[in-house]
Order: C-alpha cells, then structure tokens, then sequence
C-alpha cells in the first residue's frame, strides 16, 4: 500500500474513532453514528475540503465493507417469523403477521412503482422500475434496535413490525438483484443465475444441517473456538467471501451474495452464540463498515444538487414520497393495531439506509440515476433514518412497568425447583407459587409458606397458570426438563400474560435465540458449570471466599431518592461495605465506576451484607414501590 493511501486510511480510521464520541454527546438529538460517518465522508470528500483522492486500495476496502455490511444484515434475517406462529392460529386470516406484512409490501412496491413513473417524467432516473424499488427499501438495521430499545421486539406489535421489515430488506434485495442483472446482460438465460444461487443457498442450508448434527465435528468447532483459532469466525468470513466470489463469477453484484451468505449461517442458527454474532459485529463496525459509509460520503458530489435548482427540489419530494410509499401501505395494519400504532409502523420502515444507499451507488454506475440524484436518495436515507425513529418513539412510547405485578411462579417438580422456593422463603420472599405434575415426589418438602398448583399436562395449559397467579405475577421460572416444553411456557408467559421477567433452563442452541427473542432470560446449566469450574481452576482463592461467604446477598432497587438524583457514585455513602455491582438503565447495563452519575429510575444492583442491604434499598428508593426481585443468598 503506498504513503498516501495509508495517510487517507489513516485519516479515516481517525473520523471513524470521532463518530461515535461524537453521537453520545448527540445522544438527545438521536443521531446514528452511521449518519455522522457520511457527514463527515462529505466533508474531507469531493464535496468539502476534498482530502481524500480513493484508489485501488480505499476501494477495496470500502467494497468489502459494504459487502460486511450486507453479511450483517442477512445475520438479521429470522426465517422463523416467516412461519405460522401458533398464538395467531385462532385468528382471522386478515389479522395474521404474514398476511399484513404481504400486503404492506404489495402496496409499497404499487405505490413506489407509480411514483417511479411519475420520477421518470421528471428525469430523475432511466428507470421507473429500478427508482421504485429503491423507494420500496428499509432498513432493518434501523428497525431492530429500536424495537429493542421500546422493549416491543418480544410483543405481539413488535413481532408484527419485525416481520414487515424482513419482508421488505429480502424482497426487495431479490428484486433489485434481478432487475440489475436485466439492465446488464439483458432477458437472456443469463438471468437463471439468480435461480442458480437459490439453489446453491438450498444445497448449503441442507448439507449445513446435516453437519451439525455430526457430534465429532460439533466437538472439534468448540475446541476451536477460542484463543488464536477462531474457527466459526474464519468459517464465517470464509463464507461471505466465497459468496462474494460465486456472485461475480456468475457476472451479479455481490449485495445479493453477501446477504445470502449471511442468511445461510442465520438459517443455520450458527449466530446463536452472543460471543459469536459479538465477534462478527466488531470486525465490521470496528473498521470495514465505518470504512464504507464514510467513502459514501466522500464520494457523494452535492456540487451538482446544489448547482441545480430543479435538483434541488427534488430532494424534498423524494422524502415525501419516501414516506408515502411506506406509511399509506402501513394503514392496513390498522386491522389488527390502534390507527396510531399503525401509522408508526409506516414511520419507521420508513428509516432507509444501507440497501437504498447500495441500489442507488449501482444504479448510478448504470448510468440509470444522475449524480445529483444520487446524491438526493443518499439524503433521503439520512433525513429518515435520523427522523424516523425519534417520530416513531413519540407515536409508541415503551411500555410501562407494572409495578401492580407481584409474585413469583416457578413451574417444574424437581428437587432444584423445591430447593429455589426455599431459599427464597429464607430470603423474605412470601409470595411465591409452585406448578408441577400431580404425586412428584420434591413437593413432599415444600415449605408450608409456599403454595403450590398441581396438574397433570406438560407444560401446564393457560388455565393453571392463571390459577397460580400469572396474571399478576411479577416473575417466572420455568425449570422443565422438556425443552419445548420450556420454550412453550416461556412463549406463554410473555405474549399471552404479559409477566416481564421470565427465565428459562436450557442447554438447547435450537431454543436459545427464539427464546432470547422474546425477551426471555435464559440459564444455560452447562455453560453455568463450565464457569463455575473456570473460575475455581484459575481463581481458587476468590471460589474459596465466595463458597464461605455467609449472609452475603444481591439485591436491586430503584433511585427515587431525590436528594441522590444527579449525584455521582463517589459521592454516595453506602452503609457498611455494600458495594455497587452495576446500575441497570433502561435497556443498558452500565459497569460503575467513581464519576458515573445517578438518574432517577436507575436501578442500582448491591451486594453486600444483608442487614446493610436492607439499609442502602430503604436509602435509595425512599417512598417509591420496590423492584419485584428474588435475591439468593451467596453460601
């Protein structure tokens, strides 16, 4: 690589490090550090100070990092939501997530290809066809953070929505693929290509499957998964690589092909491991994708937008058409949802950002849009993906906690079942029911404080878990030896009950993202062990001190004190040696340190003696209703 493109990629590197320090000082204006990334691509590119000339190397590395990114964003892919889900079965047809979802996308695709048409007229692209596809695109980059931040992704609307964005990202893709290579080669046999790479996906997913079940193979992956191996993550980008490879040797851009490859490994749930999908999302956003989006903006050339006032104009109609096109279509959910909640559905698939920058980047190439209508879809895509999620918030607020829920469920008949009740009765804890079959044995020792449904089915149906209490209740366990019958349960407990806090055992990966999914906490016994036996082989005076710990507790509680609302944790004076293991806000677990400050509503996690506990909770929440929790003593 010579001097002056290390110098470019060194100052590039440098912005990409700025960003996202800049977006947390932004954090009220809600800015996508992505949005930043173009922005400041625009300032040292051709269109600002024009530091930076792109050669073969910045090339490189920015195409692979839109093809990272496109890798991503098929790992977002869920194919179980294209399913029937079984708490719809007993609805209407019309009311059904698939069904709305299709109809959404019609809709869109209608309404985008007439206002295609009329951009055509206007001269803003060659092609109504290609220019309302591009219309027709969201982001679900955008999408699923933000129901994950309202708390909405494991609700009946927040699965809805979910499916919505997952049917425009991969139908869209497939058709702008398709109508690229027409533009290319023309409608020839050449076309059948696209057929030929489902095809090979197919055979992929089949021969995946199989090898996954294939218990030697298993053993050697996790063997090699640690350490300087990193085998699942050379396999990954190993993969996305040789879709790249397939996709231009058979002549097709490799958006497709670096979706695909993404899909296939979401297929087969190989990014169900946190550490895994985590490892991925720092390779890409730790510095191919910041490297991509900024040469966006680099390369963007707002002189010829600006230089035109006809270009010019377009600009604010391609925005209202933007969000014409997806909230009209959006209304139909209204069959199912309040006309706010509907309306909001169409606001934030809306957000455009990767596919719509991609589509337009090639058809630009094509020769099918201007410069200066690239450049006005390029803002399109930055004025709905920093507005529309703000929009969406204000339309759909985050569920509020119950604070009328109280009582704990815990579903399961085994002697750890029994043995969890009783710890939580020493605790104080007095509202505490127990589920299980009819005659087990573990119930003979129940304490007389806990109170107990008996039943004869696994998992016990909805009418026992309304007799146990499900309806208010605060908190559930499920620690059946079935894991569908865990997964059932769980399911259960959120969607038809509403119970916010829901833990379930499994030591199965196929159940572990539908589960997390849902929102739903998971404890998986093998990898608890597996810890457990870590930190006594390689920390064994600390195991040695926790095991002879007595009267040592966790607990929470929420800061409604205030005279403590702003105050940093140095300056709190905890009674006796209670500690500050973390403070829970929102949906962010924040690590404490001395200048971290205090919000009202934060919940503070302390460990420490039990009576100074007692002390620090009663200090902290003053007069507000205590935080349901189930603390376990440390022995």
């Amino acid at each position: 690589m010579e001097s002056s493109s290390l110098v470019s990629l060194l100052l590039i590197s440098g912005l990409a490090v700025l960003m996202p320090l800049l977006a947390v000082r932004m954090k009220r204006v809600q800015i996508p550090t992505v949005v930043l990334e173009i922005i400041a691509g625009i300032i040292i590119g051709k269109s600002g100070f024009n530091l930076i000339q792109p050669d073969h190397a910045l090339t490189f590395l920015a195409e692979f990092g839109f093809a990272y990114l496109m890798f991503l964003s098929g790992l977002e892919v869920d194919f179980g939501l294209l399913l029937p889900q079984q708490e719809e079965q007993s609805q209407p047809l019309y009311r059904r997530s698939v069904f709305l979802g299709v109809a959404m996308l019609a809709s869109t695709l209608l309404l985008a290809g007439l206002a295609g048409l009329w951009l055509v007229k206007l001269g803003v692209s060659r092609s109504a066809l290609l220019i309302g596809l591009i219309m027709s695109t969201t982001s679900m980059g955008i999408v699923v953070p933000v129901l994950k931040e309202r708390r909405l992704l494991a609700s009946e609307y927040g699965q809805a929505v979910l499916l919505a964005a997952l049917l425009a990202d991969l139908v869209t893709l497939l058709l702008i693929s398709v109508v690229i290579a027409l533009y290319q080669k023309g409608p020839s046999l050449e076309l059948l290509v696209v057929l030929l790479l489902g095809v090979v996906f197919a055979a992929l997913a089949r021969t995946g499957h199989w090898l996954a079940r294939q218990p030697r193979l298993q053993q050697l992956i996790d063997e090699l998964s640690h350490a300087s191996a990193q085998l699942p993550i050379r396999l990954a980008l190993a993969l996305l690589v040789g879709w790249e490879a397939l996709s231009r040797a058979l002549g097709l851009e490799i958006i497709l092909g670096a979706f695909m490859a993404g899909a296939l490994i979401s297929l087969l749930s190989l990014h169900d491991s946190e550490n895994f999908r985590s490892k991925l999302d720092a390779i890409g956003y730790g510095f191919f994708i910041p490297i991509f989006f900024i040469s966006v903006g680099i390369d963007l050339d707002l002189h010829s937008l600006l230089d035109s006032s006809a270009a010019m104009t377009m600009v604010p109609l391609l925005i209202l058409l933007a969000y014409v096109v997806k909230i009209v279509p959006a209304l139909v959910y209204r069959l199912r949802f309040p006309w706010r909640d509907a309306l909001a559905i169409g606001v934030l698939l809306s957000s455009r950002l990767s596919l719509i920058i991609a589509a337009s980047s090639i058809a630009l190439e094509l020769g099918l849009l201007t410069p200066a209508a690239n450049a006005a879809i390029i803002l399109v895509a930055l004025v709905t993906c920093t507005f529309s999620p703000p929009i969406f918030n204000r339309l759909v607020p985050p569920p509020a906690e119950d604070e009328s829920r109280h009582g704990l469920l815990i579903i399961g008949d085994t002697d750890i079942a029994v043995m969890l009740a009783q710890r939580l009765v020493e605790r104080g804890e007095r509202d505490i029911t127990l589920i299980g079959r009819r005659g087990a044995r573990p119930f003979r020792s129940l304490p007389s404080e806990v109170r107990s449904v008996l039943c004869d089915e696994c998992p016990p149906p909805a009418e026992v878990l309304a007799e146990g209490g499900a309806e208010h209740a605060a908190a559930l366990v499920s620690l059946q030896g079935d894991e569908a019958a865990n997964l059932a349960l769980a399911q259960m407990a959120r969607e038809r009950f509403g119970i916010p806090n829901v833990i379930a055992v499994t030591n199965s990966s196929q159940h572990l993202a539908a589960l997390r999914t849902m929102g739903v906490r998971v404890v998986q016994p093998s990898i608890a062990l597996l810890f457990t036996l870590e930190g006594a082989l390689e920390h064994p005076a600390a195991f040695d001190l926790l095991n002879q710990l007595h009267g040592i507790r966790v607990a929470e509680g929420r800061l409604c004190n205030a005279g403590l609302r702003n105050n940093t944790l140095r300056e709190l004076q905890l009674p006796g040696d209670v500690l500050v293991m973390g403070i829970r806000r929102g949906q962010e677990l924040l690590m404490p340190h001395g200048d971290t400050n205090l919000r009202s509503g934060d919940i503070i996690i302390l460990v420490g003696p039990e009576q100074a506990v007692d002390e620090a909770l009663a200090w902290l929440e003053g007069s507000c209703a205590r935080v349901p929790r189930y603390e376990v003593e440390l022995l």
